[in-house]
């Protein structure tokens, strides 16, 4: 049997690792998983609550979806985008039929940032400009435009790389960029910038509002009352295509198949990924309105990928889709939300001062966490690495002791268990975060 020791060998010796200084990362080896857990060689279990990178909405190794895939590998593993293939098109069909309004056709990716990617092309093509405007506090993939569409620091070090993107200030009501003093100010004075920004970058020249449903790494962002309904006639009034990314958000992990389903709000395109699949194969998309799918009747899509609607991905997405509608999974994210992690998250910030705030949505949530209530000084400077992201790294490391895996960023602890953790696990899991919260309350200077 394959070592602790081997495995870290081979990967120290030849996998270089994504946003990483390959020497000074040393990687754990995972033996295996199962439904919330993993576990390393040495066979401790950690509660997995960062769902990996937010994508694991089904859990590890749902047998239904493990045996679909095997089943489709048995019959055909692969065949070129070209053709037409039964899992492709149910796929398709499954997809646009979760979708809202008029959006009846899909374009197959790899992954998320290549939806991105497409979907750019799809509203430069369509519109015949050449602009997007997208927030600071946002992810979007690391291929070029997308990249350069992501507001986070990911982007610096990769610029420039592409043009035409111009970023805009979100709604952010905790850390208000408008100085408002209340979610329905933060949502009139953030549709006002934004409608500034389109007139003087010259609507004329713009070609789609890029936005997370949800803002997903960088903060779990909850769109304001009317924001989203606002950026939508915006939109309209200018001839602007939306995108709504909801590569993280989509497909249960806000306590819907998409995200806009809470608001009642239509977009133009839809991209996706992660959840669509819960990640068991590579697989991402677009899904386009009947209107822009229109354009390209007669004109030619210029885009296209070799692995394009694969038959195993496509495979692993229409059994996802098909459980999560037989086990209840959308309507068991929603309530674990709404009454495990709405009061416990609530019972958390109410015992440690250090959590400034709570925010979130079905298995969709975040702790903000300060060194001052009254200042809202965040525990960690924004972008802090090395000695200056210490109490963080602490925090996670408390985490970790205790058999919980967190998704960390910046100064905040997102909690993002599968949409399929029960609630007794989810509560094992705050329980373990209470502990740990202490590390960060050490920190406090209120």
């Amino acid at each position: 049997m394959t070592s602790d020791a081997e495995v870290r060998a081979d990967d120290r010796a030849h996998v270089f690792h994504s946003w990483s200084a390959q020497g000074l990362i040393d990687p754990l080896p995972i033996e295996g998983a199962a439904g919330s857990y993993f576990w390393d060689y040495a066979g401790k279990k950690y509660l997995d609550f960062s769902s990996q990178l937010v994508n694991m909405n089904i859990g590890h190794q749902h047998p239904r979806l493990v045996a679909a895939i095997q089943e489709q590998a048995a019959k055909l593993c692969t065949i070129q985008p070209a053709f037409a293939n039964d899992k492709r098109g149910e796929a398709a069909r499954l997809i646009a039929e979760l979708a809202p309004g008029s959006l009846n056709k899909v374009f197959f990716t790899n992954g998320g940032a290549e939806a991105t990617e497409n979907a750019i092309r799809l509203a430069r093509g369509h519109t015949g400009r050449h602009k997007v405007l997208s927030t600071y506090r946002s992810y979007h993939g690391s291929t070029a435009t997308a990249i350069t569409a992501t507001g986070d620091p990911r982007r610096w070090a990769n610029e420039p790389v592409s043009v035409g993107v111009v970023h805009f200030w979100g709604p952010y009501p905790y850390r208000s960029p408008f100085f408002s003093s209340s979610p329905e100010q933060e949502s009139q004075r953030a549709l006002a910038h934004l409608r500034d920004t389109i007139v003087f970058e010259g609507p004329g020249t713009v070609a789609a509002v890029l936005l997370e449903t949800v803002v997903g790494t960088n903060g779990i962002l909850v769109p304001p009352p009317g924001y989203l309904a606002g950026v939508r006639e915006i939109c309209d009034e200018f001839g602007i295509v939306f995108i709504a990314d909801e590569v993280m958000a989509g497909f249960g992990r806000c306590g819907e198949w998409f995200a806009v389903d809470h608001w009642g709000v239509t977009p133009d395109l839809i991209t996706f990924a992660k959840g669509v699949n819960s990640g068991y194969l590579p697989l991402g998309g677009v899904v386009i309105s009947d209107e822009i799918a229109e354009t390209f009747r007669e004109r030619p899509f210029p885009g296209g990928l070799t692995y394009s609607g694969h038959p195993l991905a496509c495979a692993s997405a229409v059994a996802s889709i098909q459980i999560f509608k037989e086990e209840g999974i959308i309507e068991h994210a929603r309530a674990l939300g709404e009454d495990v992690l709405a009061p416990g998250l609530a019972e958390l910030a109410a015992k440690h001062p250090s959590v400034g705030e709570v925010r979130g949505l079905g298995v969709f949530w975040a702790l903000e966490l300060v060194r001052d209530r009254a200042t809202r000084e965040p525990l960690v400077p924004f972008n802090a690495s090395g000695a200056a992201a210490g109490p963080m790294n602490e925090l996670a490391a408390a985490c970790k002791e205790r058999g919980l895996w967190p998704f960390t960023h910046f100064n905040r602890v997102h909690v993002v268990p599968p949409c399929t953790a029960s609630v007794d696990e989810v509560r094992e899991g705050l329980s373990i975060l209470d502990e740990a919260l202490e590390v960060a309350d050490r920190y406090y200077a209120g």
